[in-house]
């Protein structure tokens, strides 16, 4: 269990992440391909409360990721180990949500294939912050699948860094073109042209 605080930014597809140097030292860009599969009920009781369920393959932290909700770019982040079914939630996150789903059962509502690269800002062995520039190709399951591409670029405050150092990322990132996201998640994003119901 962790806290995840990150700073989202949309980003034009031309769109060249600025020199970061002199901030710390950089490392990178890795690039990763990334499989998720997200989870609700039928009628989106998680997302509709910001919550988010999901099942992932690739990058640095494979594994089942729940993320709840505390504040403006805060929120708190469990995880379970990856397993071979896409058809089960693990119980615990399972129970985790019950509160939200109130019965309903949970299964895949979108996937989210991402070519993620990634830059890390260190100081010396210590990870601060990282950054990933994110290419996303979205899709709504169902019966009429939808489709969204889009570009994205997350800083994500590392357990040993500063929310000072996170800010002057961000005041970086924008002066070379982002925009600070009004989504709060991928998914979120991705359900915007669909109005999520009210819990």
């Amino acid at each position: 269990m962790g806290i995840e605080i990150e700073d989202k930014f949309d980003v034009p597809a031309e769109y060249e992440i600025p020199d970061l140097s002199g901030l710390a030292e950089v490392v990178g860009p890795k690039t990763y391909q990334l499989v998720a599969l997200y989870y609700d009920t039928p009628d989106l009781r998680l997302a509709s409360r910001g919550v988010t369920l999901r099942r992932r393959r690739g990058g640095a932290d494979p594994g089942w990721h729940l993320k709840l909700p505390k504040a403006k770019g805060v929120r708190q982040e469990i995880t379970q180990p990856l397993t071979r079914s896409t058809k089960i939630v693990p119980a615990e996150l399972a129970e985790l949500v019950r509160a939200f789903t109130r019965g309903a059962e949970l299964q895949p509502v979108a996937r989210l294939d991402t070519r993620r690269s990634v830059t890390v800002l260190f100081d010396g062995d210590v990870r601060l912050v990282e950054i990933a520039d994110d290419h996303v190709k979205g899709t709504v399951l169902g019966e009429e699948p939808m489709v969204v591409r889009w570009r994205e670029v997350e800083a994500e405050l590392l357990e040993d860094g500063k929310k000072a150092l996170l800010a002057k990322v961000g005041k970086r990132l924008r002066k070379a073109g982002a925009t600070p996201s009004a989504s709060s998640s991928k998914l979120a994003k991705l359900l915007e042209p669909a109005p999520l119901p009210k819990a």
